[in-house]
């Protein structure tokens, strides 16, 4: 069994309920010739399609289920900064002049969601601006010491520091001790983005099928249950539902199931801005307000192929941890989604074979980089 088996391919979502639908699309039938074969309708290999259609190439992109099934349609959408790995981390790594190309492929990935969502004209929700918060005081000088070394080797103004009364005047909690607040990053609908991908990618000429789960590959040839594609090259744009489609992906990439909720309308939601906040636990916990008054709230992980039984309480658990007061508030959406993570918590990129690449594993940083993984792939 792969994830693709143990879960729902639809999520019950708000995003799916909040987003212009997809027109369903036909499964892959019969013998394809194509340029490029994509497996993996999310953000990576819709970006990738778009890429190659646009310089005329002929792409097949083949889904398992539907259109943001996966992890692209259901995350908490945050567009942040750099790379999964802190800067300092990445200096300690690979040395500065490495740390700084990938800082700038990170800066990359952000401009090119707003790129996309500019130029094809995708009513995505950007809105500015990730709050990082602490929820011990001792984290607290370590995010201002990375404030202050963002501006000072990177050049970079956007951060600024969050005190105590700054970051619970802001967040609307009292468990928060302080942290950063990153306006160069921000957040989006993710599905609304992920559809416009896909309507963009159809516009330049690539083919999608849905409902076309690929069972074998072969060289630089795939085979679904009622159909055969073969492809000058080969895009594995599967992240965490790779399954044992390839070994290689499978031992690199690894599938982490998280949780989101989405409340009734409050009367007065307790973020202060229009901002998404992500806390420093090792099991993050992500936020922001959605659809006027609404809180999303994305908390808790579990590493077995099955979602949690009760999702509503996977997530009310550390809700509740921040914001008391909603301790008892209804959920109207509740779904779990997921993930591809790396033991590194660097993405994984790489040539499988002669005409067969993969790229994935974003750790929880995938709305940005996958976006921009998709494009470099093709």
């Amino acid at each position: 069994m792969t994830p693709l088996d143990a879960n729902p391919a639809r999520a019950g979502s708000w995003y799916e309920a909040s987003a212009d639908p997809f027109p369903a699309q036909p499964a892959a039938q019969g013998n394809i010739d194509v340029d490029v074969a994509i497996v993996g309708a999310g953000f990576t290999g819709l970006s990738a399609a778009l890429a190659l259609a646009g310089v005329g190439k002929s792409v097949a992109v083949l889904e398992a289920h539907r259109v943001g099934s996966g992890a692209s349609g259901r995350n908490g959408g945050q567009v942040g900064s750099g790379q999964r790995i802190d800067q300092e981390t990445l200096e300690s790594q690979f040395g500065s002049d490495t740390a700084l190309r990938l800082w700038n492929l990170g800066e990359a990935a952000k401009g090119e969601v707003r790129r996309l969502i500019a130029d094809h004209a995708i009513d995505a929700d950007w809105r500015d601006g990730i709050a990082y918060v602490a929820r011990r005081d001792a984290a607290v000088p370590g995010f201002h010491a990375h404030v202050r070394h963002l501006r000072d080797v990177y050049g970079y103004e956007a951060a600024q520091p969050l005190s105590r009364d700054e970051a619970a005047a802001l967040t609307g909690s009292g468990a928060v001790c302080g942290g950063m607040l990153d306006r160069g990053a921000g957040h989006i609908h993710p599905m609304k983005f992920l559809f416009g991908l896909a309507r963009a990618a159809q516009g330049a000429g690539a083919q999608i099928f849905e409902n076309s789960r690929v069972e074998a590959l072969d060289g630089t040839t795939l085979r679904t249950s009622s159909a055969t594609i073969r492809a000058g090259q080969i895009l594995l744009a599967t992240n965490g539902y790779a399954g044992n489609l390839h070994p290689k992906v499978a031992a690199r990439v690894l599938p982490i199931n998280s949780y989101i909720a989405v409340t009734e309308p409050l009367g007065a939601p307790p973020l202060a801005e229009d901002i998404a906040v992500a806390d420093d636990r090792f099991v993050v916990n992500y936020w922001r307000t959605v659809d006027g008054n609404r809180l999303l709230f994305g908390g808790g992980e579990s590493y077995t192929l099955r979602f949690a039984r009760d999702i509503a309480a996977k997530v009310r658990r550390p809700l509740a941890e921040l914001y008391p007061a909603l301790r008892g508030i209804r959920f109207d959406y509740a779904w779990g989604g997921t993930l591809g993570i790396t033991v590194s918590r660097h993405p994984y990129f790489a040539e499988l074979a002669p005409g067969v690449l993969t790229a994935g594993g974003y750790s929880g940083h995938g709305v940005a980089l996958a976006t921009l993984g998709g494009r470099i792939a093709a």
